[in-house]
Formats: structure tokens, sequence, C-alpha cells
């Protein structure tokens, strides 16, 4: 009974990694995914209201936008050491999706006002129902919403700051296997499904030091994500259920503090180059406990080690213009915050190369298209979840296209 007890911990662990490491998503602007994810110290449209809201203020008026991206990620297990056995995960599509309105009230104003809709934390895996991690994950997706109302005040010609408050809600689907059978054979399976929400805060302070020189600070705080009503269901032999009874539960985790440097300038008229630099507290991420509304022998409340650690990432990229079309072209070092020991297949995640382009089209004044491409290099690595006892070798590769508008009033 206490193996039933430890995978049950892990489970529910699993729905707090949903919230973080791999799944934080970096595409919250395709003119910015193009160059490399960086958008702190350059404003380039109204998707600077997630990236330093400070920035609205200094935008030439207001603007709508809209983006989607399209994530599909390829996860492969390779049993170690002899490597006889492998696993692919089940492919599926995502699609994150930005949503900007914002600017100045008027032009040369000293007040910007902005709203966004994002996608901050999302996708998810699957595995076959009986490979060999199955005891440990089979599948878990996440959905998570962003909106954050937005203030901005230019302070000077050179200087403006801006906030905004965040609320984030989102909803989880986590399956895993059980090793018990019943009376056909059926395996045993927990199931955990439920909503989570929470509130934080975007602030940033934006300086155009020049037509040519500008640069940013922005801080997005930690969102304490709360599941208060979740429904864990259990699929066990009859002489089981009593142990294992459908129940609700109680859970959160408090995504990572996001501090941001950026610069951006433009040695020649057509040229821009921007550099940032991301500091992302995921140490806050250290244990996660959950809180079952009936308990028994063999399900108890419980707390998990997970020991993130803190990590930056670096963001190079560039833009140039040919008139009405530009080219952007970037890339980015975006290391992994897990520790050894606690690389799960439900979220097998690495250190990152990403590799980024695309096009922007301007066919009339007020309209501007963005194409963008994201590739994502992971090396094959090896990685073990120690309180499972269940390691191996993960493969992954992801092409991450996407499509943005914007429509400047």
């Amino acid at each position: 009974m206490k193996r039933f007890l430890i995978l049950t911990a892990m489970l529910i662990v699993s729905v707090a990694h949903s919230f973080a490491g791999g799944f934080q998503l970096n595409l919250q602007g395709l003119r910015q995914l193009a160059m490399g994810g960086g958008g702190t110290g350059w404003t380039w449209d109204a998707s600077t209201i997630f990236y330093n809201p400070g920035g609205i203020s200094h935008m030439d008026g207001m603007q709508a936008y809209a983006g989607v991206v399209f994530l599909s990620p390829h996860t492969r297990y390779v049993q170690s050491p002899t490597g006889t056995y492998t696993a692919d995960a089940q492919s599926h599509l995502y699609t994150p999706f930005n949503l900007y309105l914002g600017g100045p009230l008027k032009k040369n104003n000293k007040v910007g006002l902005g709203l966004a809709v994002y996608t901050p934390f999302g996708s998810g895996i699957k595995w076959d129902d009986d490979w060999a991690g199955r005891y440990v994950i089979q599948e878990i997706q996440l959905q998570s919403i962003f909106v954050q109302p937005t203030f901005s005040y230019k302070i000077t010609d050179k200087i403006s700051a801006g906030a905004g408050l965040v609320y984030g809600f989102g909803s989880i689907l986590l399956r895993q296997a059980l090793p018990v059978t019943s009376m056909d054979g059926t395996e045993g399976q927990a199931q955990l499904k439920g909503g989570a929400g929470g509130f934080g805060f975007n602030a940033g302070v934006h300086f155009k030091l020049s037509d040519n020189l500008q640069a940013g600070i922005s801080y997005r705080s930690g969102v304490n994500m709360k599941v208060n009503n979740g429904k864990a269901t259990f699929t066990v032999p009859t002489s089981l259920s009593d142990q294992f009874p459908n129940t609700s539960f109680k859970s959160g985790v408090k995504l990572p503090k996001v501090i941001s440097l950026g610069v951006g300038y433009k040695p020649t008229k057509a040229l821009t180059l921007q550099f940032d630099v991301n500091y992302v507290g995921w140490k806050s991420y250290d244990s996660l406990g959950f809180d079952f509304a009936q308990e028994t022998g063999n399900l108890k409340d419980s707390k998990q080690a997970r020991l993130y650690k803190n990590v930056a990432a670096f963001r190079l990229g560039g833009n140039y213009n040919f008139g009405k079309i530009a080219v952007m072209l970037g890339a980015a070092y975006d290391p992994t915050p897990a520790h050894a020991g606690y690389i799960s297949p439900d979220l097998p995640d690495a250190n990152r190369i990403v590799l980024n382009g695309g096009l922007s089209y301007n066919p009339v004044k007020k309209l501007n298209i963005i194409l963008a491409m994201e590739y994502q290099l992971i090396s094959a690595h090896d990685g073990s979840y120690d309180p499972a006892n269940f390691s191996g070798r993960y493969q992954a590769k992801a092409a991450i296209p996407g499509i943005g508008i914007t429509y400047n009033f």
C-alpha cells in the first residue's frame, strides 16, 4: 500500500510540474519570437504590454494585435542502459494565442492604456497507455490564459513607466496507471482534473534614450496558481475502492517571477539589433503540498520536493527593414531549472538552444502581417526521476511556426 501512496503523490506533483519548466511559453509576440524572444528594451508593437508595460506610452498610437503559434513537440524515450526499448509520445497540436490592444490615448499623450490576453504556460504530453513509464505518467494536458489590464505614464520624453494587474486561470487533466488489475485484467488508473487561478502583476520602465537607442527593465511577479476544487478519480479493483475513494483535492504552485533587462540599438536606418536577459526565479518552486478532502490509510496529505533552481536565459536578435518587408533573425539559450534526479517523463526538460526567424509584410499603411518560426535544439539527454526509480534517455525536438497581425488606429 505504501507504493500506492508514493504513486499518488507523484501524480499530484505532476499537476504543478505542468505549470512549470518546459511548459513556460516565451511566445507572446511574433516579431519578438522571430528575434530570439526578447522585447524588453525596444518597443515594437502592442505586445510590449507583456514584455515591458512601460513602453506603451512610447508607442506611436493605439494598436490592435492578434497572434497564434502552432506547437507540436515530439518526444522519444529510450530505455537505458540497453536501449532495447523505445517509446514515442503521441503527437498533438497546441495553439497558444495572444491578443493585445494598447497604446497612448492619442499621439504625444503621456498616458497609455492596454489590455492583454495571452497564454504564458501550456502544452502537454501523451504517452501510450501501456508504455513502460505509465505508472509515472500517461497523459497531461494544460491550458492557461492570463488577462492583463495595463496603465503606462510617460514621465519625461525619454522615460516611461507602466504596470498591469494579472489574473491567470486554466485547467489541468492528468492520467496515470496504477499497478493493480481487476478480474478482467484491466489495469488501475488515477485521473486528476481541475481548474486553477491566481493573481500577479507585470511592471516595467522603458528608456527611449534616442531614436536609435532604447532600453528597458521589467518585472513579472510570481503567480500563485491554486487548485481549490480538483477532482481525483481512481479506477481500482473493488477490494481497494475504500482506500482510493473518488474525492476532491486542493493544491497549488507559485509560478516564477521574471526579471528582464533589454537594450535595442539601430546601427543603421534599416537595421535594429536587440539583446535581452531574463532571470527566472524558479527556486520558489521547491516543493508542492496537496490536501485531499477525504483521506484513508493509503491516501494522505503530503508534500513533495521539486528543488528547482533559478536560471538566466539570453536572447539576441535583429530586424532588417527593406520597406514594406522586414526580415528577422534571432537565437537564444534557455537552460532548464530542473535538478538531476527530478527529470520526469511528464516533462523531460533539458537545456535548449533556440533558433528563430521571420518575415513581416506591410501591405497597406496601417496593417502589418508577421510570420515567425522557432526551432528548439534539445540534445539527447539522460534523466532520472528518483522518487519513482525511473530513468532513461530522452530525445526531443520542436518546430514552432506562428502568424500575427497588427492594425494601427
